[in-house]
């Protein structure tokens, strides 16, 4: 269960398919992201990306708080399908969908965004932590904004340039890239 924790639809709740090949962010966790965001983001200017977008789960949170744009990306058809269906349901006019693999996308990316999040499958480690360099060397991320990447504790991207912070939420570990220098 998908819960909107603050917003123009806070409190509602969705239900994904349980044939979704997907984890999603726990509630715990998001509560957590959302509150080092909201000190830091302007959410009614923001252009969000949202890479392996699963059940939209972080799109849908920043729709309800005024998101200027939402792109999200995934390679299963399934979840696009449900995020559309969602966002009509919702009435979240502002969230488009791309079905590509994210390597992919990154590579031939074209646009800047102020916010890019991407929670890649947990038992992809090596993929994980190329992200970083491949946003950065793509230059897909405005001046002042912030990558974050959801992932399991055994990931560490301490040796990487434009690393700011990394918060853990029980299970679930964010880390914070961006130009400033703390989050």
């Amino acid at each position: 269960m998908i819960r909107i924790i603050s917003g123009s639809r806070k409190g509602r709740k969705i239900q994904a398919p349980s044939n979704l090949p997907v984890r999603p962010t726990t509630d715990f966790a998001k509560e957590g992201l959302f509150n080092v965001l909201v000190n830091k983001i302007d959410f009614e200017k923001t252009k969000f990306l949202d890479l392996f977008a699963g059940t939209g789960n972080i799109s849908y949170e920043l729709a309800s708080r005024g998101c200027e744009a939402i792109t999200c990306v995934d390679n299963d058809s399934r979840c696009l399908k449900f995020i559309a269906e969602t966002a009509i349901k919702l009435e979240f006019n502002k969230i488009r969908t791309i079905r590509s693999d994210v390597f992919t996308f990154i590579k031939g990316a074209k646009g800047k965004w102020d916010l890019i999040f991407a929670d890649p499958p947990y038992e992809d480690v090596n993929n994980t932590g190329k992200i970083p360099e491949l946003i950065f060397a793509k230059e897909m991320l405005e001046e002042g904004g912030l990558l974050i990447i959801e992932h399991p504790e055994r990931i560490h991207f301490t040796d990487r340039s434009h690393l700011l912070d990394t918060r853990k939420y029980g299970k679930v570990n964010f880390s914070f890239f961006g130009f400033e220098e703390k989050v």
